[in-house]
């Protein structure tokens, strides 16, 4: 069976804001948003989880504070990154980006994150046949800890084409999203296509004339909320006060032909005969959950 295709870049050109949604059904979810690969926020969905009004940054200092993350060279404990959070500013930023693997460092917590948003007519980040080996390079669950001042380091794409989920469980953040078809305005680093070469925050015109092309959405995530955008949409954010968020990385049928073949090209150079394993075993294994799909029933 065929797997959907990519929504047209035409389709994108109408965009100048992120609508904000609640009490939206799945079926109106996948319709007016995932099938277009069309960013939405939605404004609900993480009410019912525990997480809410616990993740807080006191939480994370009193249970996990001695936990340590390198950031930018330098090691410290959470405690410390969230000393340095609260009393943040532009001028003197925390440490960013602090992302920690959920699975890693605290898997217990895992369960205060349902019910769990589903990208697609299936989970298919979960599906018992999908090995480790094809996510590795990426996190499902990340916690990301930031400041005032703070932002993301570079304009980018999400590792192996995963669409992205970001709620925001303490304080605000802003997001700042171009369209795939901005692409040729990105200038791509040559030794990662996903990662773009221009400093969005202070633009070299000179050095990056097409940027001047680029027209970003930008749009504030409030505490609660949660955003779906889709894989190959440019993004970044800022931070204007303590922030604490969630991350979840997404698989469905529109984004597993480019998550495969992404499998494969960061595997030939290397090991090539791993990455045709891999790229034939995707190829099977996406055409089997395009059946599985078709045949269940899901929750609409």
């Amino acid at each position: 069976m065929a797997t959907v295709a990519a929504p047209q870049v035409s389709s994108y050109a109408h965009l100048t804001s992120i609508d904000k949604r609640s009490n939206i059904s799945q079926r109106e979810l996948i319709a007016e948003y995932i099938e277009p690969g069309i960013p939405v926020v939605l404004t609900d969905v993480a009410q019912k989880w525990g997480a809410m009004g616990k993740f807080t940054p006191e939480f994370f200092r009193s249970k996990y504070g001695h936990l340590t993350k390198e950031i930018k060279g330098k090691t410290y404990t959470v405690a410390e990154v969230l000393d340095r959070i609260m009393v943040s500013s532009p001028e003197n930023p925390a440490p960013y980006p602090c992302n920690l693997n959920i699975e890693k460092y605290f898997p217990e917590l895992l369960e205060e994150l349902k019910p769990e948003v589903v990208f697609g007519k299936s989970d298919r980040v979960k599906h018992p046949l999908l090995p480790k080996l094809m996510l590795r390079g990426t996190e499902v669950y990340e916690l990301f800890l930031g400041g005032n001042g703070a932002s993301f380091p570079y304009l980018h794409v999400d590792a192996l084409f995963l669409h992205t989920q970001i709620t925001q469980l303490y304080g605000a953040k802003d997001f700042i999203l171009y369209s795939p078809d901005q692409t040729p305005y990105m200038y791509p680093k040559q030794e990662n296509r996903k990662v773009s070469q221009v400093d969005i925050l202070n633009p070299d015109y000179e050095k990056f004339p097409l940027f001047r092309k680029a027209k970003p959405i930008r749009v504030t995530v409030e505490e609660g909320e949660t955003i779906l955008f889709p894989t190959k949409w440019w993004h970044t954010t800022q931070i204007h006060e303590p922030s604490v968020s969630v991350g979840r990385v997404h698989l469905n049928n529109w984004n597993w032909a480019d998550f495969t073949q992404d499998n494969y090209d960061l595997r030939k150079k290397n090991h090539p005969a791993v990455a045709l394993a891999t790229l034939a075993y995707g190829k099977m294994l996406g055409r089997l959950m395009d059946v599985q799909e078709k045949l269940s029933t899901p929750a609409l």
